[in-house]
């Protein structure tokens, strides 16, 4: 039933594009270490770099499992799931890399998100994922579930901070600097965004 493709395009590429939501799953090298799952959906905060590298925006939050994951080994899986139309999921296997706000990188990897005005979120890094597998698979047990809209809460809540203030958040919270298990996660004090930004 499953199919493995050499590229993201054509109908693949459509289909992960018309998502609204999809999930990252990471985890550190110690077999012992906290698997992490998370659901990414802010519309427009994932793009298509070239047929096998993909991105996206990672936004303010409690934790940086996923960046602490991959600066220690690379390793993630980004899942998308069709809850509407014909049943497909799709995986993307491949080696991430977080790319921080002082990365000479960063303001052309920005051009490919024009759909999303990343300032209300507290954009910290953009994750790059190069593609080493990419499959997808029958999604019958998956459920129909209808899109009713982004919600607001993100952007209401990080929209009032500015990098002095959203440092000092990143700086309270147990596991933004480091992991659940120690590893290193988004680098304190907060890198200033590049004065074209």
């Amino acid at each position: 039933m499953g199919k493995s493709y050499e590229r993201i395009d054509g109908r693949l590429r459509a289909f992960i594009e018309a998502q609204h939501m999809f999930f990252t799953a990471t985890a550190p090298l110690d077999g012992d270490g906290t698997v992490n799952l998370s659901p990414k959906g802010v519309s427009g905060s994932f793009a298509v770099i070239d047929e096998l590298t993909v991105a996206y925006l990672d936004f303010a939050g409690s934790n940086a499992e996923t960046i602490a994951h991959l600066r220690e080994n690379g390793r993630i899986t980004l899942m998308w799931c069709a809850f509407d139309g014909p049943p497909t999921i799709v995986r993307v296997h491949g080696r991430g890399q977080p790319v921080f706000r002082d990365d000479p990188r960063w303001s052309g990897l920005l051009e490919h998100f024009p759909g999303v005005d990343p300032t209300p979120h507290g954009l910290r890094a953009i994750i790059m994922v190069n593609a080493e597998r990419i499959r997808d698979t029958c999604g019958f047990a998956v459920p129909f579930m209808t899109y009713d809209g982004d919600r607001p809460l993100h952007a209401s809540r990080f929209a009032r901070e500015d990098d002095a203030s959203l440092d000092a958040y990143f700086q309270k919270k147990d596991h933004v600097a480091t992991s659940i298990d120690g590893l290193p996660g988004l680098p304190l004090p907060l890198p200033p965004l590049p004065r074209s930004e």
